[in-house]
């Protein structure tokens, strides 16, 4: 008889510490999960900007002050001729942000709706000017030099470069285009039309201003007069396939701000 109470007694228990942990189990799923103190990773954004070649300097300058204001934003720059990355937009090229050194780029992007129309914005001005070897001894004085038989090898920018468009419109308007053009040595981008000038491989070139004063080899015989050419412009975007359209338009925020601008005019561009 005594062992059957005890069987009885110890059954009873083992439900009671049964209910008691079930109990204990459901009280913990009920409590709200413990905060953590560590703060959220932030997601890196990674975004390329294809920008003109004579923004190299500025934007390389920029870029690195805005990534070390903010960790999280990694920014790949591709520079070159507008036409170029125009071209390379058009065939889908990963890119974020565009700045050309011309309207024309921009608006061919702009007619087949790559671009964020609303972000669009002529961020700068610059110049175009006539350069010259630092140690020539050519008697170089004015565009309408160029065209002289003393002069035989000038650099140019191609046909889709922008300081090349502007180039063929000043001397069109001194009208000495085809005897300038018959002994042009045409640069991909302004950089190669600068670094002929520097090496003496071209009796003179035309580049812009910005492009001349990073340079101690050239010197600057003058500037073209604003009737000759074109406004040079520097019109920005984002691009519409953009991945990081927030991101692209905080940059290009930062672009317009006063960092931006000090950086800008000691290189020499005009801020618009």
């Amino acid at each position: 008889m005594r062992m059957k109470k005890l069987g009885i007694f110890l059954i009873s228990m083992m439900l009671v510490l049964s209910l008691s942990l079930g109990l204990a189990a459901c009280g913990d799923k009920d409590k709200a999960p413990e905060k953590s103190d560590q703060p959220a990773e932030t997601k890196t954004v990674e975004m390329t900007v294809m920008a003109a070649a004579s923004m190299t300097e500025t934007l390389d300058e920029l870029g690195a002050k805005y990534m070390a204001d903010n960790a999280n934003v990694k920014i790949n720059f591709n520079y070159g001729s507008s036409g170029a990355l125009q071209t390379q937009i058009e065939e889908g090229a990963p890119c974020d942000i565009f700045i050309s050194a011309g309207a024309k780029q921009m608006d061919a992007l702009a007619e087949k709706n790559l671009i964020v129309s609303d972000t669009r914005k002529d961020l700068l001005g610059n110049d175009v000017v006539l350069v010259v070897p630092a140690n020539s001894t050519l008697n170089i004085k004015s565009f309408e030099d160029v065209a002289a038989d003393t002069v035989k090898r000038v650099a140019v920018g191609g046909e889709n470069v922008p300081v090349g468009q502007y180039t063929q419109q000043i001397f069109e308007y001194y009208k000495t285009w085809d005897k300038v053009k018959a002994k042009a040595s045409l640069g991909e981008d302004v950089k190669q039309v600068l670094s002929w000038v520097e090496s003496g491989d071209a009796d003179c070139g035309i580049v812009y201003k910005t492009d001349a004063l990073t340079s101690t080899n050239v010197k600057v015989v003058l500037a073209a007069p604003a009737e000759t050419h074109k406004p040079v412009l520097y019109p920005e975007a984002v691009i519409a396939a953009s991945a990081n359209q927030d991101a692209a338009k905080a940059f290009l925020a930062y672009l317009s701000g006063a960092d931006a601008k000090t950086v800008f005019e000691k290189a020499g561009f005009t801020v618009l």
